[in-house]
């Protein structure tokens, strides 16, 4: 098994837990995309796992993608981003076996779609712990690949909606429309998560995984797309001289 520089892995008893550990917020940067397609394509393929549990550390899940890169990339480098972040998406939501989220906490637009290409998420209790795209706060384009996986679990006039008013879900909202499933305190989240994911991992693997494919048909295709010919014309959006300038206004006030 490699190993990752931004993430945890262990496996107890043929169920793998995939802990993110980038940091203070666990950021979306190339590393931590790179290491999420890499673990989860080994996974997927390693015969002794039998399912798999995404957390991440009490309180924050993950802070989406990271915007001091965003800010402070030049095209090439937005470009290398994106495509390993799309790539990392596009294997997360192939993954043939069970996988359940652990929402330990904040979750916002691209941690949001993380724990949405899961089959299961179970949520963090608390008035700082919400999913949901927030995007439009900062004016950030949001990638195709991204607004497909939203729009799959809202539709497509809801997504539209929740994007405009850059609309965050606490717990008992999240569940009812659609986004989590179950919300607990925080530190019942993984041990549920856990327990649900041995539980889809008692179904028989060939059952599962076809059963999986026939009812995420809409979300298998909302990343049925040709990378390296999307990335050019995201790298481009965020290269754009006015987004830079609002970007560095933003990371300004984080200081």
């Amino acid at each position: 098994m490699p190993d990752f520089s931004t993430l945890d892995l262990t496996i107890d008893d043929r169920l793998a837990t995939v802990t993110l550990a980038n940091g203070k917020v666990n950021a979306i940067n190339t590393a931590l995309a790179q290491d999420l397609r890499s673990v989860f394509l080994e996974l997927d393929g390693n015969d002794t796992v039998d399912g798999v549990v995404l957390a991440g550390r009490p309180h924050c899940f993950c802070a989406g993608l990271d915007v001091m890169l965003l800010a402070t990339s030049n095209q090439e480098e937005l470009a290398e981003f994106f495509s390993a972040y799309l790539s990392a998406l596009q294997t997360m939501v192939r993954f043939n076996k069970p996988m359940v989220a652990a929402i330990t906490g904040y979750a916002p637009a691209g941690g949001t779609i993380l724990a949405l290409t899961a089959d299961y998420r179970i949520m963090a209790r608390g008035e700082k712990h919400t999913v949901g795209m927030n995007e439009f706060n900062m004016s950030l384009q949001i990638p195709r690949m991204m607004a497909d996986i939203y729009a799959y679990y809202l539709g497509e006039a809801r997504a539209w909606a929740d994007i405009q008013g850059a609309r965050m879900y606490t717990g008992d909202d999240a569940v009812r429309h659609g986004l989590v499933h179950e919300t607990l305190e925080v530190d019942e989240v993984l041990p549920r998560a856990t327990a649900y994911c041995r539980k889809l991992a008692g179904v028989h693997p060939p059952v599962f995984k076809r059963t999986k494919r026939y009812l995420r048909r809409g979300l298998l295709a909302s990343v049925d797309y040709q990378i390296e010919e999307m990335v050019d014309v995201i790298a481009e959006d965020f290269s754009d001289p006015v987004f830079k300038h609002m970007m560095e206004l933003f990371v300004s006030k984080l200081r």
